[in-house]
């Protein structure tokens, strides 16, 4: 057997003062969703200016002489794990965009730019 007893939320609640509470939540849901959008934006900033602090950046001009990080897909085969992270050095011989360079070996053999999309340090 089942005993119900109705609360006192449910005894005061009616209709017409449940779609006024609908209204104007529906009316402040646009205001909620600019809030929403700037407290986003103010946390993105936030990460960014952590991120740039910490940063460390490089700039290369032409001539300059830099290293080459060796990555998974750029190792010799066959090649132990004791084996030298950098490979160089190279000289910049052009700077092709943001970030972009095109690198020569001491042979003066040019290498495309995007060949040196591993780090590069100087």
């Amino acid at each position: 057997m089942e005993v119900g007893e109705p609360t006192l939320r449910y005894l005061q609640a009616d209709e017409e003062s449940n779609n006024e509470a609908m209204l104007i939540n529906l009316e402040l849901l646009e205001e909620r969703r600019d809030l929403a959008h700037v407290r986003m934006a103010a946390q993105k900033q936030r990460m960014e200016r952590y991120y740039n602090q910490r940063t460390n950046l490089r700039f290369f001009r032409v001539g300059d002489l830099v290293l080459r990080k060796v990555t998974q897909n750029t190792r010799e085969l066959n090649v132990d794990k004791l084996a030298s992270t950098w490979e160089g050095p190279y000289r910049v011989s052009a700077i092709t965009g943001k970030w972009s360079y095109e690198l020569e070996n001491r042979n003066r053999d040019k290498f495309p730019s995007n060949w040196n999309v591993a780090h590069l340090k100087k």
